[in-house]
């Protein structure tokens, strides 16, 4: 051992052979014939052998004894903690002139079991003279991956990954197809080969090589090694992770991409890949269940947007990983991503039923429900039911759930406010709207979405002045980068009568804004042009926007598996485009260009048929004309579409003007129907006025005309809602 440490070469004589059941050599004679225990079988196998062959192979085997030694002895110095010894050891076995006949060993000691598997009868095992066995070879691999271990626990990573791979070169080098069924059940070469191929990639990663690491967890995976399905299970979990997470774009080689032009185009697309595999396993029952795989795959569905396929694995999960509410929650979660807040919302609701009543209240839920509501007024009732659940069941330490559900709870009032049939009504509940919005305001001073909704409410209800100044104090505290800030503060200035200064405020913002906010507030800039009497202006604004919309479709159509998270856009990007050929339209007529006008009209058609402003539109250009039939036919269609569409009932209302005294009474109904939905609508006050004056009226129609003056007067170029 002393000579062994000291790094000398010599040679044990055949007596003094270390004989301890861990001995290289004694196997090695077994295998060879040298053991004195098989001297009978020796005499008829070895008749051909000349004398100084088998002195030659004696002397290979017992030079071996000098690596066996050093192995033996590197294990006792690792064993006992010595690292650095243990090193100084290990890197006197010359790996480098072993490694070929380490590999032709493992191929000939594998022959009989690979030709015994593939063709089901018993072949020669008598391996070739002078051939190492795999006890030796487990015992030199288990040398190196001691060597690896030190070197890692001195902080040398990457050369312990280099040591490591080579215990997977030489093995894999012999066994090119994978490991044969039943190796390695009496020596130790598998298990070293196991233990190489999970430590392998941990090394890569402590190295901050992590394309190294992904190429380690791929070679774990992509042949068959006789890996316990928990390790199989445990890499392709730790290469997802890695993949996702690791930052670098590590794309299939060619010769893994079997699958052809379906095989995974990216990391993320693997990892989702490896995920999918590991909750099969999981359904069948091969594994347990594991939250971790779960988690990766949320996160790896929700970035691609995959968001309905997400649903399908959480629905999968077994009874008992999720309670209801919180399954619920999640399954809500997915589908208002994918856009299906009516089916996220009939999942919430569930948590009103009576089977729930005694279960602790869900918050994130009832806030979830509350935000979903608010977003629609048609379930705006729901939503103060979501927000009042969330506030009589949070304690006042939980300000921030306090101030989102008081946030939703104002946002939902006002909805409701908007959609009252009388005056009282709708006094009480905008009255509710903003104290409700200062409730969140008082709790979360600095969150810019209650500046927002505050700004937004005081518009509504026409405080100008209130709306102007939290309208301001939202976009200090977002610093500019919001286009919904920047576009309410345009609005509330075009109440005020400063058409320029709010065209100024879009004409700076336009720089700033993303991509559909940069749309929207360019139309909002041909629409402040129109109200500046600046039509050929207008025009020219309205041809910049239908091109980037053109080019923005191009660009999605050309790159659809890479921007599908991003389609939830099309729907709005669609009706800003209908709305613009129609706002053409309405301006080609107002300049006495029927033709164009018409082909405008035809063109919004065409994206959407049944569009209420697109009939709407037609209408108006019937009338134009003089066509009063035709255009009261049109306004019918697009209050068949859209029951409640006001420029349409007060164009019908007006048409119906026009066509006598006997028409005013449903011509009036038509207007209060139209004030009903939207009471600061001028245009409604001023033909109700009108109708008063024609009727007689007097005093009557002058209330209705100051009425519609005054809203004038406060009235955006453009809806705040």
């Amino acid at each position: 051992m002393l000579c062994a440490c000291s790094g000398e070469q010599f040679k044990f004589d055949a007596e003094d052979a270390p004989q301890s059941p861990e001995s290289l050599a004694t196997r090695d004679f077994s295998a060879s014939g040298f053991s004195s225990r098989a001297t009978g079988d020796w005499d008829s196998k070895v008749d051909d052998i000349q004398v100084d062959e088998a002195e030659s192979t004696l002397k290979e085997a017992l030079s071996l004894n000098y690596e066996e030694a050093r192995a033996l002895l590197g294990r006792l110095e690792y064993q006992r903690g010595n690292y650095d010894a243990a090193l100084q050891v290990f890197q006197g076995i010359d790996i480098v002139s072993l490694t070929p006949r380490m590999t032709r060993a493992v191929v000939e000691r594998t022959r009989p079991l690979r030709k015994h598997r593939s063709k089901g009868e018993k072949a020669d095992s008598v391996p070739p003279p002078g051939l190492m066995s795999l006890h030796s070879i487990s015992l030199l691999l288990e040398a190196i991956l001691l060597k690896a271990k030190s070197l890692e626990e001195l902080g040398h990573c990457k050369e312990a990954a280099k040591e490591c791979k080579i215990i997977l070169d030489i093995v894999e080098s012999g066994l090119p197809n994978g490991m044969p069924e039943g190796f390695g059940e009496d020596c130790k070469l598998q298990e070293m080969f196991h233990k190489a191929l999970e430590l392998l990639p941990h090394l890569w990663i402590k190295a901050g090589l992590l394309e190294e690491a992904i190429i380690a967890y791929r070679r774990a995976l992509v042949k068959p090694w006789n890996l316990d399905p928990k390790k199989v299970a445990s890499v392709q979990r730790d290469l997802a992770v890695t993949l996702l997470y690791g930052g670098v774009e590590a794309r299939l080689p060619p010769e893994l991409k079997v699958w052809g032009p379906i095989a995974p185009k990216d990391n993320v697309e693997e990892a989702i890949l490896l995920l999918l595999i590991l909750m099969e396993k999981v359904a069948s029952k091969e594994m347990e269940w594991d939250a971790e795989i779960m988690d990766h795959l949320t996160y790896a569905l929700s970035v691609t947007g995959q968001f309905e396929l997400l649903a399908e694995y959480v629905e999968q999960a077994l009874p008992g990983i999720y309670n209801r509410a919180e399954r619920w929650y999640i399954l809500a979660l997915c589908y208002s991503a994918a856009g299906q807040n009516e089916a996220a919302l009939n999942l919430l609701k569930k948590l009103f039923c009576h089977s729930e009543a005694k279960c602790r209240p869900h918050i994130p839920s009832f806030l979830l429900g509350a935000k979903l509501c608010s977003l629609d007024r048609k379930n705006a009732h729901e939503g103060i039911k979501f927000s009042r659940g969330v506030i009589q069941s949070t304690t006042s330490q939980k300000e921030h759930f306090l101030a989102e559900a008081y946030k939703f709870l104002g946002i939902c009032y006002g909805n409701v406010a908007r959609k009252s049939i009388s005056d009282t009504e709708r006094v009480f509940f905008q009255k509710e709207a903003l104290e409700s919005l200062n409730c969140a305001f008082l709790n979360e001073r600095e969150d810019p979405e209650m500046m927002y909704y505050l700004g937004l409410e005081h518009a509504v209800q026409r405080n100008v002045e209130a709306a102007f100044d939290y309208a301001i104090m939202y976009s200090d505290t977002v610093a500019g980068n919001s286009g919904r800030g920047w576009k309410l503060l345009a609005l509330i200035l075009s109440a005020d009568q400063r058409l320029k200064d709010a065209q100024s405020i879009v004409d700076f913002s336009l720089d700033e804004a993303g991509s559909m906010d940069q749309l929207e507030l360019l139309r909002l800039k041909a629409v402040l042009q129109i109200a500046q009497e600046q039509p050929k202006q207008a025009i020219g604004t309205y041809r910049i926007l239908l091109a980037m919309i053109q080019a923005q479709r191009e660009l999605h159509s050309k790159n659809f598996h890479k921007t599908k998270y991003i389609t939830s856009e099309a729907p709005s990007v669609k009706i800003l485009e209908i709305a613009t050929w129609q706002d053409l339209a309405t301006i080609y007529m107002k300049l006495g260009s029927l033709p164009d006008a018409e082909i405008c009209t035809e063109k919004a058609k065409s994206i959407e048929f049944y569009s209420p402003g697109s009939w709407h539109t037609t209408g108006m250009l019937f009338e134009a004309q003089s066509q009063y039939k035709e255009a009261l036919v049109s306004f019918s269609i697009s209050l068949a579409i859209e029951p409640d569409y006001i420029p349409s009932i007060i164009s019908t209302a007006e048409i119906l003007m026009k066509l006598g005294r006997q028409s005013m009474p449903i011509a009036r109904s038509f207007l209060m129907n139209a004030l009903r939905l939207e009471p600061t609508n001028h245009d409604a006050w001023m033909n109700l006025g009108l109708i008063s004056k024609m009727e007689g009226s007097l005093q009557q129609a002058a209330d209705y005309f100051q009425a519609a003056y005054e809203l004038k007067l406060s009235a955006p170029v453009q809806s705040f809602v």
